[in-house]
């Protein structure tokens, strides 16, 4: 079992009882209906891929006037990938589109929404929310899917066993979008590709493969839509496990801030583990050796077990891999929106239909057969930032899973025309309103963020920073302190 694919089993052993100090300022109750009324809309290039929402249901974003929608998008037969879709509260006939992705694999991205940058946060009674002001629908259209199938409120059949191949399915799930009547005026706007975790290979394979098909359609091979992504964001991403597993061991010796982790003992071994023969560096080779090889899902998949077992386990020890400060029975984030998303009532308003699940094992097990997690998306990054694509790479310093010294490190190993730039640029403070809140570095388009006092889900525990964050980043400006 992977590091990042550990996401959701690790997160299932919260304590639900946490209960906020401050009672919330808002709330809004959750009460019974009838079957909504659904819209639908069928390709007229592919009959198969469809879309089917509600409007409006007033669930989470009750800010007056703001439109939403929350449905499937139906991308094959029997396969059937949750959205939820939120009007920017300003200008949202001019302000960006932005796709929000969860990673697991196989979690949920409303996971995002409710514990990071969606419009409202789930009370303690799990019946209630609370508008969140940092919400990033305040400034972007915001979309939420849950992917692959079987993921959240996703349903069907689930085929997609790696990065590679759960491309196209995203591809397909935008096609329908941007045809349709409800999506069409969005497809012109700018495109924010916004990720977490996974999302380190999620992001760099979407982009790519949306960037392929592009020119097919541009060439006349193929008949489509344009998806042209305009910007890049990742957060605590796993983009190279070669690199990053090393940065278990480096992190787990001293994370700046917070100091050495584990005792002198466990260290040793750690060093032992990766550095030795045979062990994690040595097995991670021989997977980036075995490329797509009839071997490679073999070599792969042993080599992300023997590194999760013998290099990232005992690097967390019994701290919370997610954020270092607490310990395996981490409060913070609370699940209090499972069981809301798990209320009949509130499935029948926005129009789900299955059983909520924050995680699939399903997906987790097809990725792993395939050693996905093992294999690096580092080339296909760095060729995106060669590119000048807007990007921003960031990560929460308390985070252990996806440590932001495993990320710098893969950052400094691309390939791309800033590199040399990057590797002799110092980290500068950002500030808000003259408080500290990042260690940045800017170098053309490209941009890297150390957020400090923040765990994996970085909007979460510092949500006005990463709201700033984003803000400069969907106005294409290098990142910058602000007094707001």
């Amino acid at each position: 079992m992977s590091p990042v694919l550990l996401f959701g089993r690790l997160l299932a052993f919260i304590v639900l009882s946490w209960v906020s100090a401050v009672l919330p300022a808002y709330a809004t109750p959750i009460s019974s209906e009838s079957s909504p009324t659904l819209t639908r809309f069928t390709s007229t290039v592919n009959p198969d891929v469809s879309i089917r929402f509600v409007s409006d249901s007033g669930v989470c974003e009750t800010t007056p006037g703001v439109h939403q929608m929350s449905g499937y998008i139906d991308v094959g037969t029997n396969m059937s990938m949750w959205f939820w879709f939120f009007e920017a509260r300003e200008n949202p006939a001019t302000a960006p589109f932005t796709l929000w992705l969860n990673g697991g694999p196989g979690c949920s991205s409303m996971t995002g929404l409710f514990q990071e940058n969606g419009p409202c946060t789930v009370n303690a009674d799990g019946a209630t929310t609370t508008l969140n002001p940092f919400s990033w629908n305040n400034i972007s259209n915001m979309i939420y899917i849950d992917q692959p199938i079987g993921t959240g409120f996703s349903l069907g059949t689930d085929n997609v066993n790696s990065t590679q191949s759960a491309a196209p399915f995203v591809w397909k799930a935008f096609q329908i979008l941007f045809e349709s009547q409800a999506f069409r005026k969005f497809s012109a706007r700018e495109f924010i590709l916004a990720t977490e975790s996974y999302g380190g290979h999620y992001g760099p394979a979407f982009v790519t493969f949306f960037d392929q098909q592009n020119a097919l359609i541009q060439q006349g091979k193929l008949q489509g839509e344009l998806i042209n992504v305009s910007a890049l964001m990742i957060n605590n991403g796993w983009y190279d496990p070669l690199i990053q597993n090393k940065g278990y061991v480096d992190f787990a010796t001293n994370a700046p801030g917070y100091g050495q982790l584990q005792s002198d003992a466990v260290l040793a071994k750690l060093n032992q583990s990766y550095f030795g023969s045979g062990g994690c560096r040595d097995q991670e080779l021989a997977c980036y050796a075995a490329g797509t090889g009839a071997q490679s899902n073999k070599i792969c998949k042993q080599a992300d077990d023997f590194c999760v077992t013998n290099v990232f386990l005992p690097a967390v020890g019994n701290r919370d891999s997610y954020d270092l400060r607490q310990n395996s029975s981490a409060l913070f984030p609370p699940e209090f929106y499972v069981n809301y998303l798990q209320t009949p009532a509130i499935q029948n308003k926005i129009g789900a239909g299955t059983k909520y699940q924050m995680c699939s094992d399903a997906s987790f097990n097809l990725f792993g057969t395939t050693g996905d997690d093992a294999r690096t998306l580092l080339p296909q990054l760095g060729a995106l930032a060669n590119s000048g694509l807007k990007m921003l790479i960031w990560a929460g310093d308390a985070d252990i899973n996806c440590n932001w010294l495993g990320g710098h490190a893969s950052i400094l190993a691309m390939d791309w025309f800033g590199a040399q730039t990057l590797a002799n640029t110092p980290f500068t403070n950002m500030t808000i309103n003259g408080a500290p809140v990042a260690a940045i570095q800017n170098v053309a388009n490209f941009s890297f963020a150390r957020v400090y006092q923040a765990g994996h889900e970085v909007p979460a525990f510092q949500p006005q920073a990463a709201f700033e964050i984003f803000k400069q980043v969907i106005n294409m400006e290098q990142l910058h302190s602000v007094v707001v």
